[in-house]
């Protein structure tokens, strides 16, 4: 009896498709409930480097690396058994001599029962599809590496901006005979970006000391860059000059003539030690809220001085008042960090500043304790932020000791 066409059909069929996936463009196993290989395609035993008799017969955890082999008994195996399927798990396969294949596993129970999803039609395999997933570990591990050399640069950059700010901010004032300074810098968030602000304290003399407190616009290393440019200049000016104005007036031509398009706010106190315990202290502005004078008996008052910003046209004049500071007075300076720090309706302001330095300032008699009225002022504006700074604060207060 002649053969009927259909049935040559179909096995041509059956046979290409065995064919297709013996040589499919992934890994394919048949195992049975408990991992034992049944059958292996041709891809599989060709990446693996194994012969048929090596992997027919031996359990897929075998065909593991060890860490691997953990994987698949706390995640392959339970979700298998759980679920009857398991989708783009991560293995890697050890090859025949020894190397590493990083893969992903499909696998699905057919067969056996409810389990299966082929209940009844005989006994429960599963059907396992491995994809080579070398490039894409490549591609993970270079992401990982990329985000431990980003972490490694972050602390680098935190390092460099505590650093910066250590040699732009001096870590302890000094103390002069006579005269007690305390200072506080906070930077603004997590201090991780080098701020503008800066403070300053130096003697010309045995009995003479400048104190500076200033504000370069702009964050940052350029902002650094500026800020130790007035520094050292300052420093280098109040040696030549000793009016204050003269030293911003020379400041400001420094710095609109360097190539930065920064400018620089400034208070300058320059303050000589009299016969009688007092100071005279000679104040100068540039762009910057004066300093606020505290007296005992009286409400804080801000000295009558101003200027104009430091660094922004040439051939600028300065004014400069001088005072006496007796025992039982303080001068204090601020940036603007704290007037203009912001709360949750409003700013700090200039009035809760004059009511926090009323409470701060002077008693009845005796010194002023200046290392009280910075440390309760910066403690004020940063509870009125939340304890998160928006901005720089720096606050320097000066006053006759015993």
């Amino acid at each position: 009896m002649a053969r009927r066409p259909g049935r040559r059909l179909n096995a041509a069929t059956r046979g290409d498709a065995a064919r297709l996936l013996d040589r499919a463009p992934c890994g394919l196993l048949t195992t049975d409930p408990d991992g034992r290989v049944l059958r292996a395609n041709a891809t599989f035993l060709r990446w693996t480097g194994r012969a048929a008799s090596d992997v027919v017969g031996r359990r897929l955890v075998d065909l593991l690396m060890p860490g691997g082999r953990i994987f698949h008994e706390t995640h392959y195996a339970p979700m298998l058994r759980l679920q009857g399927s398991v989708h783009e798990l991560a293995l890697d396969l050890r090859c025949a001599d020894g190397t590493r294949l990083p893969v992903l596993v499909n696998a699905v129970l057919v067969g056996g029962g409810p389990a299966g999803d082929e209940a009844g039609g005989g006994p429960a395999e599963v059907h396992v599809a491995l994809f080579e997933a070398t490039e894409r570990r490549r591609y993970e591990q270079d992401l990982l590496r990329a985000r431990d050399e980003a972490r490694t640069a972050e602390e680098r950059a935190r390092t460099l901006a505590r650093t910066l700010q250590q040699t732009l901010v001096p870590p302890l004032p000094p103390q002069p005979a006579g005269l007690a300074i305390a200072a506080a810098y906070r930077p603004a968030g997590d201090g991780t970006q080098v701020g503008g602000d800066f403070y300053d304290v130096f003697p010309t003399s045995p009995d003479e000391h400048v104190v500076v407190l200033g504000d370069v616009s702009g964050k940052g290393v350029d902002a650094a860059v500026v800020t130790s440019l007035v520094r050292n200049t300052v420093r280098a000016l109040a040696v030549l000059h000793h009016r204050p104005s003269a030293v911003l007036a020379d400041l400001n031509a420094v710095i609109e003539s360097h190539e930065t398009e920064r400018f620089v706010t400034l208070v300058l106190m320059r303050l000589r030690r009299e016969g009688d315990g007092s100071w005279r202290v000679t104040v100068g502005v540039g762009g910057h809220p004066p300093p606020i004078l505290l007296r005992a008996g009286s409400a804080p008052a801000e000295i009558a001085v101003g200027g104009p910003l430091v660094g922004i046209l040439g051939d600028q004049h300065y004014d400069e008042v001088e005072l006496r500071l007796a025992a039982g007075e303080a001068l204090v300076a601020y940036t603007d960090g704290v007037t203009e720090a912001r709360g949750a309706e409003d700013y700090f302001g200039e009035q809760r500043l004059l009511a926090a330095l009323d409470r701060l300032g002077p008693g009845e008699v005796g010194p002023v304790d200046v290392d009280a009225v910075v440390r309760g002022l910066t403690e004020e504006v940063v509870a009125f932020q939340g304890g998160d700074t928006h901005d720089d604060v720096a606050i320097v207060a000066v006053a006759p000791s015993a």
